[in-house]
């Protein structure tokens, strides 16, 4: 919609007033132009920055490489939410190097908070593939305790997701695992005065995590940071490999300002904002939660495909529900590198299906 051009005619060209259904037909001329108008207001400026590095959860773990977007307004709004989440939560950077393997399994799903059972998930893709590096791209992961803050100044947060029955947070569930893990609150789960939680992504993995990233992307409705990572490995003839990994979760709907229409062209939005983060040329997967209602005709899938020709969606059953594809795996592998993407049979608790990728190398 960027660029696109909407003509009315003046009122001394045509006096609407004079006429009952030529008023009809104006309000709905200016109804159209609002619309268009709002469609192209939320394909803007779709650019991220580098914002100065922000450490780990102490001294002795990484430096994660932050992007935020170069439109101040998104900062304006993002930094009221940003006051009101934890610190990134970092835990077993120094796992020791897995044993040489031919192939790599990436488990993309959101967790609905944590009642998604992820350990069934890992037992099951085990048994499956024996001694093969498991890494997962997880939405919906959520944190609590003391490290969120206890009364944030001017803070912003999202309605509050969960249920009455426990569920496992994600620095549980990689203790559990024993795998590294990479989490970046997203936003406050549930109002500061009642709950003391946040939620965001998270990625889980057997391997040692390397190269850190954050990605904060143009804001719509709600605070989203996208995450980024490398992991490394050995093939059987004692090859190297390394690929980069990356888990987002796009907003579902957007402000009231821009109208129910604009949901579509706001996930559009921050699609290309991680597009961009995310250009290269080097080995990447891409996965997460899109929130694409439309399926694979939304605007953010068709965005993200097109940076990534090579990917192949054979499985295109529902992820939410049963009702909506809204999960999306992406890949850019080099020459010699086959991906196999499939949807699980289960939801094993969430209100998602995982996407379960197999790459060979």
């Amino acid at each position: 919609m960027r660029g696109a051009v909407l003509q009315l005619s003046s009122p001394a060209e045509h006096n609407l007033s004079n006429f009952p259904g030529q008023r009809l037909r104006g309000r709905r001329l200016l109804w159209l132009a609002s619309v268009l108008l709002t469609a192209a207001g939320c394909a803007g400026s779709h650019h991220v920055r580098p914002q100065s590095p922000v450490s780990g959860a102490s001294a002795n773990t990484p430096v994660i490489t932050w992007l935020e977007p170069a439109l101040a307004r998104d900062r304006a709004a993002i930094s009221r939410w940003r006051n009101a989440v934890g610190a990134p939560l970092l835990s077993g950077s120094a796992t020791a190097a897995p044993s040489p393997a031919d192939a790599l399994i990436v488990a993309s799903w959101n967790i609905a908070l944590g009642n998604g059972d992820v350990i069934r998930l890992v037992r099951d893709l085990r048994a499956e593939s024996p001694g093969t590096p498991i890494v997962l791209l997880l939405q919906e992961a959520f944190r609590s305790g003391d490290d969120i803050p206890l009364r944030p100044d001017s803070p912003a947060f999202a309605g509050f997701l969960g249920s009455s029955e426990p569920a496992r947070e994600i620095d549980e569930i990689s203790r559990a695992l024993g795998f590294a893990m990479y989490y970046v609150p997203s936003m406050r789960n549930g109002a500061p005065r009642r709950y003391r939680e946040d939620r965001g992504n998270a990625i889980l993995s057997s391997m040692a995590l390397e190269d850190l990233v954050a990605i904060e992307l143009p804001f719509e409705h709600q605070r989203r940071v996208a995450l980024a990572a490398h992991v490394r490995g050995t093939m059987s003839n004692g090859t190297s490999w390394r690929l980069q990994v990356a888990t987002v979760h796009l907003d579902n709907i957007v402000g009231a300002r821009h109208g129910w229409i604009g949901g579509e062209y706001g996930r559009a939005r921050q699609a290309r904002g991680l597009r961009e983060a995310l250009a290269g040329d080097g080995p990447l997967l891409l996965a997460g939660d899109f929130n694409t209602w439309f399926g694979f005709a939304d605007h953010a899938y068709r965005e993200t495909a097109r940076a990534y020709p090579q990917t192949r969606t054979n499985d295109k059953r529902r992820t939410f529900r049963g009702l909506l594809r809204l999960d999306h795996v992406f890949y850019r592998l080099p020459d010699g590198w086959k991906a196999d993407v499939r949807r699980a049979e289960s939801n094993y608790g969430s209100d998602h299906h995982p996407l379960i990728t197999r790459i060979t190398f």
